[in-house]
């Protein structure tokens, strides 16, 4: 089951659907849009092994494997920053063993 998870800007409308090469986007949201935005993935995460993250003109539908990588970053170099990372793979199909 696919969930649907919109960054709290997006509105209804053609949406480019990314689904190969290349592709990045920087939003800034303030905490109370993106606690909304952490929980909308928890809820798809939770739902399923599929999300369609989306802005306002593009959709980024995807079959994720698990485990998920979390990765945590301090660094206090220039200023302190935390950065969170997720990173999921895809989802392939079949267990990789075959019998003939």
């Amino acid at each position: 089951m696919a969930d649907d998870v919109e960054f709290p800007e997006s509105e209804e409308s053609d949406k480019r659907t990314v689904s190969d090469g290349f592709f990045e986007r920087e939003v800034y949201l303030s905490a109370s849009e993106t606690a909304a935005f952490l929980r909308s993935v928890a809820d798809s995460l939770e739902d399923g092994d599929e999300l369609t993250i989306s802005g306002d003109d593009w959709e980024i539908p995807f079959a994720f494997a698990e485990p998920i990588e979390v990765e945590v970053e301090f660094s206090s170099r220039r200023e302190r920053e935390l950065e969170l990372e997720v990173e999921f793979t895809e989802r392939t199909e079949g267990g990789g063993i075959d019998a003939a």
